[in-house]
Order: structure tokens, then sequence, then C-alpha cells
């Protein structure tokens, strides 16, 4: 009863018309295929990752190529020499 009459005295029993987006049906497809349906004020979202791909839901990994990327740099900066080191002003 106290309650209701709260939301009375407060205007609190609705929400304002027309400022509010429109919230409908909408359809998330991951990059993996998997879709699913929920409500978004948007028609159609795109994922990068879903629950369906991701490692830690899978309890796969996806190898990236890290050892690759090391000898790359490696090829890249042996070729340099280190900079002398800088003497020390007494």
């Amino acid at each position: 009863m106290l309650a209701s009459w709260l939301l009375v005295w407060f205007n609190l029993s609705s929400m304002k018309a027309e400022i509010h987006p429109k919230f409908e049906a909408c359809v998330m497809t991951c990059a993996c295929g998997a879709t699913y349906n929920t409500r978004s004020t948007k028609a159609q979202v795109r994922l990068g990752i879903c629950a369906s791909c991701h490692p830690f839901f899978t309890g796969t990994q996806k190898l990236v190529d890290t050892a690759g990327r090391v000898e790359k740099f490696r090829r890249r900066f042996d070729a340099t020499t280190a900079a002398p080191k800088a003497k020390k002003r007494s």
C-alpha cells in the first residue's frame, strides 16, 4: 500500500513516452557462425567471439604463432649492434 502511494506521489509508475529507443527482437551472430536470439535496441548485432568459441568456455586453445613472431624479431634486430654503454660521470 505504502509502496504504491510512493510510486504515484513521485510519478514513478511509468516511463516517459517517446524518449526511449525501441526495444525489439534481435539476432546476435558470432564470427564462428553461432546465432543467439535476444532483445536489443539494434536489429542485428555481430560478435567477434562468443561463449561457443571462446577458449575459456570451450576448454580449447587456439595456437598463435608466437614462435614465428619471436624469430622474426630476432632476425630483424640480431643484425644491429648494441649501443655502447655511457660512462658514469663522477
